[in-house]
């Protein structure tokens, strides 16, 4: 019988290996400001990714992150295969400034001159002024009855059914009741900007490299829904951690078994965090929206795990009351063993085709699965048993308890 628990040593020196330079990496995040260790997405830093590609295909990323900083913005350039620079900067580079809203109509329309327009009606306005307004003009609501000095008070021939007509008919240097409106740079879209930062940067960049061939796209989001996200994804792990600790306490009547657990979990979650630590550094993959949900379905497939461990484990100390607790554990981990690996090989199986031919925009959320499922099953075995084991063999020496609860056995006399 192959002793696991026996040794339980190595398989806890195989895990501060994988945990320990994950760890390293990820504390070089706060250290380098970003720059080394793990990649966020905007969806948790806020600002703007821009992808776009140069006629000239010879331009590199560090010209252009030089022209971001000469404009005052830093921005992270990564040139793709297919000649696309992702670029990527804090700064919300795609939103423009909100236009005032305009002031109502009839405040607008009203014309320079002293005598007030048939359009507006100001209670302020003499009653001359009203009684020179034309049968014909007053018969239209719409028609420009502003009181001029000209004998023939007819309306304008240029008169429209707009009622914001009369502003335009007037010679008045007031301002139009309806501005026209700017145009707006849609997140997402493929048509460069043209105005605010992002036009400013265009401009920028044509002028140093020449004309740009293709945007892909233009995403911004700003520092408040990042903000809110961040504490969400928080929120969820927090909740979903102390839910499974308080429920596994009250099923097996034990803290240990809610505490080990629980610490198996974090090791899933420290393992899957360094690898993208990791990655990030190396290779600049990114943490987008979906690493969360990815984390939460790791964080229930493993402790499914260590529950039917755990199950097997107080059923074995019924039916095996005479063998140590160590000796009982190992039962029940090779009780499970079979099954723990087989359900989680057609998991990866599945998850490797999903990798392989899923495509890109999920590639990131399937390769987080994918190492959590692999560390998962590691842990419920390999590590929350046997923390089990030394908690309860700690917990007889610290109480005086004899070093194993063997019972002793009774010999049998044959007469």
């Amino acid at each position: 019988m192959f002793d696991i628990i026996g040794k339980k040593r190595w398989f806890f020196l195989i895990s501060l290996l994988v945990t320990i330079p994950g760890l390293f990496f990820i504390l070089l995040t706060p250290l380098t400001g970003g720059k080394e260790g793990l990649q966020f997405t905007i969806d948790y830093t806020g600002g703007t990714t821009w992808q776009i590609r140069f006629a000239d295909d010879n331009v590199t990323a560090d010209q252009v992150a030089a022209v971001f900083h000469d404009n005052g913005l830093q921005a992270i350039v990564v040139k793709q295969g297919n000649h696309f620079m992702d670029i990527k900067t804090s700064l919300p580079i795609g939103l423009l400034a909100q236009a005032p809203s305009p002031t109502p109509a009839p405040t607008l329309a009203a014309s320079g001159s002293p005598a007030a327009s048939g359009a507006s009606s100001a209670p302020s306005a003499p009653p001359s002024a009203q009684a020179s307004a034309s049968p014909a003009a007053s018969g239209s609501p719409a028609a420009s009855g502003s009181a001029g000095p000209s004998p023939s008070p007819s309306p304008s021939p240029s008169a429209s059914p707009s009622p914001s007509a009369s502003a335009a008919a007037s010679g008045s240097p007031a301002p139009s009741g309806s501005p026209s409106a700017s145009p707006s740079t849609a997140t997402g879209n493929t048509q460069l900007p043209t105005e605010g930062k992002g036009g400013e940067m265009v401009k920028a960049l044509e002028a140093a490299f020449g004309p740009i061939a293709e945007q892909a796209s233009l995403t911004t989001i700003g520092a408040v829904v990042s903000a809110d996200l961040i504490n969400q994804a928080l929120l969820l792990i927090l909740v979903g951690s102390v839910g499974i600790l308080l429920w596994i306490t009250y099923r097996f009547q034990d803290v240990k078994f809610g505490v080990t657990a629980l610490v198996a979990l974090v090791h899933d979650v420290i393992v899957v965090v360094g690898i993208f630590a990791m990655l990030g550094t190396i290779f600049r993959i990114e943490i987008d929206a979906l690493f969360v949900t990815a984390m939460l379905t790791v964080i229930g497939f493993s402790v499914h795990d260590t529950i039917v461990v755990f199950d097997w484990i107080r059923e074995n100390r019924a039916r095996h009351a005479g063998e140590s607790f160590a000796e009982i554990v190992n039962h029940s981990i090779l009780q499970t063993f079979a099954r723990s690996i087989m359900t989680s090989f057609t998991v990866v199986l599945t998850l490797l085709s999903l990798y392989l031919f899923g495509g890109a925009a999920i590639r990131n959320f399937v390769l987080a699965l994918l190492i959590g499922i692999i560390s998962g099953t590691y842990s419920s075995i390999f590590n929350a048993s046997p923390l089990l084991v030394v908690w309860h063999e700690w917990e007889d020496r610290r109480l005086g308890r004899a070093g194993s609860s063997r019972a002793p056995r009774t010999r049998r006399v044959v007469s």
